[in-house]
């Protein structure tokens, strides 16, 4: 009954309106406001703010800089391995596994179609028979998401569209959520060939930002393409940021037909630290 009330209120409340509320107050610079929710928020979920290279959580001049605090180095090494491809962020993976005719896993009896996350039919082809990984971050996690592997930024697409929050409950219950909810697809040229990486915008999460053009979600309801090929290279390494989200959400990445296998330790409900293996070349 309670997770049936849940998956109502996700239609009826204002998503946006909400979204946008908690962007306002996690923008304030306030003293009493900040301050108050940052030491709510570590007493709740337990941050661990010994990792961050600003301990001080009086130090932050907004809720949204402490939320997006950089780590220590040593905090997240990154696997070093040549073939190896690592965790884009902390949190827990939702599903893994094969494309299947186009279709991506998102929980049991639900999929949706890699053409309508990705906004483009096309490239979905490039992806088909491909593997996939979607890892969700609590709000207690470190939330910049960062390279898998080394790629040069061939393209990056804002896709407009709903907010639902994005957990077990919803995955189970609302179809499409992935590819309904507000998205940003960063494509990347790899040694291996296309990679996708997805971000995905939920309820109350203020925004989206990449390294290479600041923050791009909530940007005008319109859909837009930014071609980079053409552009000065964007070139990021293995373990480099690329984004990261303004309150939690999803991670989605796709790789191409027979590029990489997963680890057998990393499968649905697995935890995972940002630059640790979970993956390699094939």
């Amino acid at each position: 009954m309670k997770t049936t009330l849940f998956i109502i209120a996700q239609y009826i409340l204002p998503q946006h309106l909400l979204s946008r509320l908690v962007g306002k107050i996690a923008a304030s610079e306030h003293p009493w406001v900040k301050n108050t929710f940052i030491k709510y928020f570590i007493n709740h979920y337990d941050v661990q703010m010994h990792e961050a290279e600003t301990e001080n959580y009086l130090e932050f001049k907004n809720f949204n800089a402490f939320f997006t605090r950089s780590l220590k180095p040593e905090a997240r090494p990154i696997d070093d391995g040549e073939k190896s491809i690592t965790c884009p962020a902390d949190g827990v993976i939702s599903q893994l596994g094969e494309i299947r005719y186009g279709q991506i896993f998102q929980a049991k009896g639900q999929s949706y179609s890699a053409a309508k996350l990705l906004a483009n039919d096309e490239l979905a082809e490039q992806f088909d028979g491909g593997q996939f990984a979607t890892i969700y971050l609590s709000p207690r996690d470190y939330h910049r998401v960062h390279m898998p592997l080394d790629g040069t930024l061939n393209s990056m697409t804002y896709v407009p569209g709903q907010l639902f929050s994005v957990n077990a409950a919803t995955a189970e219950n609302v179809p499409d959520l992935f590819a309904r909810n507000e998205r940003l697809v960063a494509l990347f040229d790899t040694e291996i060939g296309p990679v996708a990486m997805v971000m995905v915008g939920a309820m109350i999460v203020a925004g989206i930002e990449t390294v290479w053009d600041g923050q791009v979600a909530p940007p005008p309801k319109t859909a837009k393409t930014t071609q980079y090929s053409q552009l000065e290279p964007v070139t990021l390494k293995k373990g480099e940021e690329m984004g990261r989200f303004m309150l939690g959400s999803t991670v989605i990445m796709l790789f191409p037909k027979d590029s990489v296998d997963f680890l057998d330790d990393f499968t649905a409900d697995t935890g995972t630290r940002m630059g640790e293996k979970f993956a390699q070349l094939k």
